[in-house]
């Protein structure tokens, strides 16, 4: 278990800022950026589709913060975001049919739902179905910063109350979410299109939503 930090990792109301290059990240710099995970914090980080909000998976207070960002309810859904695929098994039960389709399709731009495992917290379940959304991103930098952390990272796609799209500019999100994240990381411009979603609990995948993953491929 973490222990309980009682407060933030924040303790200014200055969020930091790292600029990291988008195909090579500076491992010094995702070492601090994940250090800032591990103690609590918030960040904002890019993906292969959008920015994403993203903190510990075991952070109850973190993802409380998110929730306020967003200004979402319990009831909306985080996604888990996994190395790969054996990392993956760990918070999801795959058959054998289904990790085929997994492997064909990750990295890259899909969420899937399926049966969470007793590894994953009661709070980021779908309270009926016991279901979670679990995604391993196509991105360098997101891929860096979760083989520091060694666990994946609860994570929502940086989209501000009342907007109808993702934050796409660095700045921007800087110039907004000053004292409200613990950092951000610039990887340079971002796509405004969410990932696809596929429901994989069912006999067949079903898509949920359609994104950036291209569908027919599974």
């Amino acid at each position: 278990m973490r222990p309980d930090f009682g407060q933030h990792f924040l303790e200014s109301s200055m969020s930091q800022y790292f600029s990291i290059h988008p195909d090579n990240p500076q491992q010094r710099l995702i070492a601090q950026a994940a250090e800032i995970v591990r103690r609590g914090g918030v960040i904002v980080y890019p993906t292969d589709s959008v920015y994403a909000l993203g903190c510990h998976i075991g952070d109850k207070q973190a993802l409380e913060r998110i929730r306020a960002i967003r200004q979402v309810d319990k009831h909306h859904n985080f996604t888990l975001m996994c190395r790969d695929l054996s990392e993956l098994a760990n918070y999801a039960r795959v058959d054998n049919s289904d990790f085929r389709i997994l492997k064909a399709s990750t990295p890259g731009a899909f969420t899937f739902i399926l049966p969470a495992t007793s590894e994953v917290p009661k709070r980021l379940m779908h309270p009926k179905r016991k279901t979670i959304g679990i995604r391993v991103p196509d991105s360098p930098i997101a891929q860096a910063l979760l083989d520091e952390l060694g666990e994946p990272m609860m994570s929502v796609t940086l989209i501000m109350p009342n907007d109808e799209y993702p934050m796409t500019d660095p700045y921007d999100m800087r110039q907004t979410l000053e004292g409200q994240v613990d950092a951000i990381i610039d990887g340079g411009y971002c796509g405004l299109e969410p990932t696809t979603v596929v429901d994989m609990t069912g006999d067949q995948p079903q898509m949920t939503r359609q994104g950036m993953g291209d569908f027919s491929l599974i």
